[in-house]
């Protein structure tokens, strides 16, 4: 079996977990929220599997000196949706709340769902400017920073129908798809710690982008629209933070400032690919 057979199964679990988390909304069945988290890890295991065998796979085309597949667009998206899973697996391990699974789910089922029918999947070498280390100490933290954005915002899109609901007298209503959101300060909370999550690695992942970019083309910054895009999500997620520490910060506003820094975060990671010329135009490709 292929990577890509893997990765096709992987959209179809994280498609059926998807569904079955917004079903646990509407049913309130403890039974249908464990199948979903199963199918969750299910689908985890086996894209770590896939994004293992990819690896291998790399070894042996012409040419090929084996690389770690976080090189091209389709291998970047597929990690990007691995590792919204990791962030999600691992705060539903703590805080248990299943119902954050249908507003996280679908992100990574997108992704895959992108990557599989609408990206070239094939494997070519590297250009040289992407043989380096810091290759993949650059993508791994961008995405690991991305996915806990992620997380962020479907969490505050959670919180924003929370409080509306309960401003129109509907507080924690037993019925319905909002009967099994946490609190409103659980949601808060939530968002605030994965954005604390999220930050330290964004802040790592510009660090190694310097210097690797230093290593191919001999200079830290180069105000490239990559690297001007993504230190404007530095920006505001920086002044979500501050906003927070030091005027308390929370609730509606938070929720919102999250969900802007998120939109600001895609078009960092595919709008600047796809519509701006730059030294990361190769990453459109693939």
């Amino acid at each position: 079996m292929t990577s890509g057979q893997l990765f096709n199964l992987v959209t179809l679990g994280y498609f059926a977990s998807m569904v079955l988390f917004v079903a646990f909304l509407a049913t309130h069945s403890r039974t249908v929220a464990m199948l979903a988290t199963i199918l969750a890890y299910l689908g985890f295991a086996v894209q770590t599997v896939a994004i293992g065998l990819r690896w291998y796979e790399t070894y042996q085309v012409p040419g090929g000196m084996g690389y770690a597949p976080l090189s091209n667009l389709y291998e970047s998206v597929v990690f990007f949706s691995w590792t919204i899973l990791l962030i999600f697996l691992l705060i539903d391990l703590k805080y248990r709340q299943k119902s954050v699974g249908a507003f996280v789910l679908p992100f990574a089922f997108l992704a895959m769902t992108w990557a599989q029918l609408r990206l070239d999947s094939s494997i070519a070498p590297l250009v040289p400017a992407l043989q380096s280390n810091w290759l993949t100490y650059h993508v791994i933290t961008c995405f690991l920073g991305y996915a806990a954005f992620a997380v962020a915002c479907g969490v505050s899109i959670m919180y924003l129908i929370k409080v509306r609901k309960e401003s129109h007298g509907e507080d924690n209503p037993a019925g319905g798809l909002v009967g099994l959101f946490p609190s409103a300060k659980i949601l808060d909370d939530l968002n605030y710690k994965a954005i604390m999550i999220g930050f330290p690695l964004l802040s790592l992942g510009i660090i190694t982008g310097a210097a690797w970019a230093n290593y191919a083309w001999g200079t830290y910054w180069s105000w490239d629209p990559k690297e001007t895009w993504s230190l404007i999500v530095w920006f505001i997620y920086a002044a979500f933070l501050h906003a927070r520490f030091t005027r308390g910060w929370a609730g509606r506003r938070a929720a919102v400032l999250s969900i802007i820094g998120f939109g600001a975060t895609i078009f960092c990671y595919l709008g600047v690919n796809l519509l701006l010329a730059g030294l990361h135009s190769y990453g459109a490709g693939g």
